[in-house]
């Protein structure tokens, strides 16, 4: 078999193009979520903590090139310029997008998990478990009970 054509196989296999979906919804979602943390979730926190402003927090690590153009008080002109910065406030931004993200997705994924369950009429409709299976689990059953 060619490699194309066994590529062609792999590439339009069922899983992987539900995986292809799912990256590219995935990335959709993900900037629904940084926008609500941005705009919506982290303005409400700095207005809670008195107007802080977690994605201008950082620790200046480096020195301040004499060529510096913008505030040293600014978190994007300090890296935009090179400087080594500890950027934990937009770590803690991340985060908290992340910490939203997963919880979105575990009930995304209980919500799917619930819709699998069979129903009440489905459980009951089982097939019957074969007389054979029986007899054999009966002798399994007599063989444990002999066994010291």
């Amino acid at each position: 078999m060619s490699m194309i054509k066994e590529f062609k196989e792999f590439a339009v296999k069922g899983n992987v193009m539900d995986l292809a979906v799912g990256v590219i919804i995935g990335g959709a979602f993900s900037n629904i979520v940084n926008s609500v943390v941005k705009d919506l979730i982290m303005p409400v926190i700095g207005v809670i903590t008195g107007g802080l402003d977690f994605s201008n927090k950082f620790i200046r690590l480096g020195d301040i090139p004499s060529t510096f153009r913008g505030s040293p008080e600014s978190f994007r002109d300090l890296q935009t310029a090179g400087v080594a910065v500890f950027g934990y406030g937009s770590f803690i931004t991340v985060l908290i997008n992340f910490i939203i993200l997963a919880f979105i997705i575990f009930l995304m994924v209980k919500f799917i998990n619930k819709l699998r369950r069979p129903t009440a009429e489905e459980a009951a409709a089982a097939p019957a478990t074969p007389e054979d299976v029986l007899l054999l689990r009966e002798i399994r059953d007599e063989l444990k009970k002999q066994t010291p």
